[in-house]
């Protein structure tokens, strides 16, 4: 119905401009979950040799409209070999919008890798194996 009309055009209005993935050393507390808004909040981004600060751009892609669940998909593509010849230890990272600054990007939310990911002078990827979702 109309709530779901709203939930698409929402996310088709918010998910337009520029994304970014960064990687970081610790996963965030539930605490900081719910606090967390824009990039100058997150304090544990990763270092390491063929990582820049900021993270790499990401494609985010709006679906149709899930009318079984009540949901509007939001699907970010692979970071296939994304940082390379690079030096890199993760646990997640968070998909940020883009809107200026640290103090005014926008955090979408937080991808939990389940373990500790790292390179040792190779290519690192990150797959995402499931949507976001808008919900109606």
């Amino acid at each position: 119905g109309n709530a779901l009309i709203l939930t698409k055009r929402m996310a088709d209005a918010y998910f337009t401009g520029s994304f970014k993935f960064l990687l970081v050393s610790s996963v965030p507390s539930e605490s900081d979950l719910d606090t967390f808004d824009f990039r100058d909040d997150i304090a544990n981004e990763v270092t390491g040799a063929g990582y820049t600060a900021g993270g790499v751009a990401a494609t985010v892609t709006v679906g149709s409209v899930d009318t079984t669940n009540d949901r509007t998909p939001v699907t970010i593509t692979d970071l296939t070999n994304a940082w390379t010849s690079s030096t890199i230890s993760a646990v997640g990272g968070w998909l940020y919008k883009v809107v200026g600054s640290s103090a005014t990007d926008q955090l979408v939310g937080f991808v939990d890798f389940g373990g500790t990911v790292t390179s040792t002078a190779g290519n690192y990827s990150v797959t995402f194996t499931a949507p976001l979702y808008v919900n109606g």
